[in-house]
């Protein structure tokens, strides 16, 4: 493929490389001098291991070009990755304003151009950024419309530095996001030597992907570090520990409790939480984002109340009880708290759960939800179609396979549908759906 990359720096100066090694004609593009002639003389602009002998390769080979002209680099190219840095502004934000720039100039050389181009974001971006920022610039500047005379689509990248050529080639995965299923089979072409999970989705999701999972490595190193700490003021050797935990592929290093809904509950996560906060404070050892963690969790049950509260239903239905299907336990159900905010708040409130049923309960089991909820019995009802009958709204914590099944036929037309489980596909119900996170 004929290939412009924008931007030589870490991102731009590997990603050139590697595709020049790999068979792609690339034209690389930058404003500083000194880049382009380092490249030019087979020499690396950053430190990273075996790129220099990759640069070299291109150069010699006539694969590998540098130019510091945009209406050349877009002239001879199919595809244009913009891959210029989004720094932080001091407030948190991103900077855009390298990426205007080169989505202006790419425009401009895209109205000399009557041949279809596709532009694609590699630089770190924001939800929204590809869209609403780059979008309409190069609209403007163009004076051509997405989808008839240009492609937009975003390619995030996996690259560590000082493992940016091995990343290359062995990224986790790779992802492509575009407005036209065309455009992203184009742009993925890029990757077919690349032996990794191809995900091809729409521009917004893969702007936010690359985030999930930054965010998501620094939440790791932070909660090793915590128990680490942990561990130090317990004299417990905390490598010893992580390494059992890692070793744990079922529910710790897994896709297990990483799928968005609502709250957790029951009896061992809220307690061991607050148990080890505790010790950690008669240690004198602060555990910031563990200590943060229940006060997430009972953030959703106060914003699935506000969700409620817009909607404007005064009769509410709540299909669920126990703090997870399969289950009675009812003790620290986060779906027993929100019921009794909602009967806090006035709201006529029935409640299904098959699994719970008051003659039944005992022990801690009954003296918990008599405490939380004292006239549980006169909510609770064994038959779904009595709830459903009294609800303008109805709240999904959990069904059983059933209700998975039957609920949908008997949901009418003006009831609202809250689904915190997301139980159901929008299409399957009648009134209106609400997704929780979704």
């Amino acid at each position: 493929m004929r290939v412009s990359v924008f931007g030589l720096g870490y991102v731009g100066a590997v990603t050139s490389a590697c595709f020049a090694r790999e068979g792609h004609s690339v034209i690389g593009v930058d404003v500083d001098p000194y880049k382009l002639r380092l490249i030019q003389e087979g020499r690396a602009p950053i430190v990273e291991a075996n790129l220099e002998p990759f640069l070299q390769e291109g150069i010699r080979s006539g694969r590998l070009r540098v130019t510091d002209s945009t209406e050349e680099a877009v002239r001879e190219s199919d595809l244009s990755l913009i891959c210029v840095g989004t720094p932080s502004k001091e407030n948190g934000d991103l900077t855009t304003t390298y990426l205007e720039r080169v989505a202006e100039q790419i425009g401009q050389a895209l109205r000399q151009k009557d041949a279809y181009h596709i532009v694609v974001v590699r630089s770190t971006v924001l939800p929204g950024t590809t869209e609403e920022i780059v979008l309409p610039i190069l609209e403007e500047a163009s004076g051509k419309r997405v989808n008839e005379g240009f492609g937009l689509g975003v390619n995030p990248e996996f690259l560590r530095e000082g493992s940016a050529i091995a990343d290359f080639y062995d990224p986790p995965f790779t992802i492509v996001g575009a407005h036209r299923p065309e455009d992203a089979e184009t742009i993925a072409q890029l990757y077919e030597s690349v032996k990794a999970q191809l995900f091809l989705t729409n521009i917004r999701t893969a702007e936010m992907i690359k985030y999930a999972c930054n965010a998501f490595h620094a939440v790791k190193i932070t909660f090793a570090n915590e128990i680490g700490m942990l561990c130090k003021a317990e004299g417990v050797d905390s490598h010893e520990v992580m390494r059992i935990f890692c070793a744990d592929t079922k529910l710790n290093i897994s896709a297990r409790y990483l799928t968005p809904g609502f709250a957790f509950g029951g009896s061992c996560l809220p307690k061991d939480l607050r148990a080890l906060t505790y010790r950690a404070r008669s240690n004198d050892v602060a555990l910031p984002m563990l200590e943060s963690v229940l006060p997430s969790n009972r953030l959703q049950i106060e914003q699935t109340v506000k969700l409620v509260a817009r909607q404007r239903k005064r009769r509410i239905g709540l299909f669920g009880l126990s703090f997870k299907p399969g289950t009675d336990d009812l003790r620290e159900s986060p779906l027993v708290e929100l019921a009794e905010q909602l009967i806090g708040k006035g709201y006529k409130l029935l409640i299904h759960d098959p699994n719970v049923c008051y003659a039944a309960l005992h022990g801690s089991n009954k003296a918990y939800i008599e405490r939380e909820i004292p006239h549980i019995r006169e909510i609770l009802r064994e038959n779904a179609d009595e709830v459903v009958q009294h609800a303008e709204l109805l709240i999904i914590g959990h069904l059983s396979a059933d209700l998975r099944e039957s609920l949908p036929a008997k949901v009418r037309e003006g009831q609202v549908v809250v689904d915190l489980a997301r139980a159901f596909h929008p299409d399957q119900i009648r009134g209106e759906y609400i997704g929780l996170y979704w």
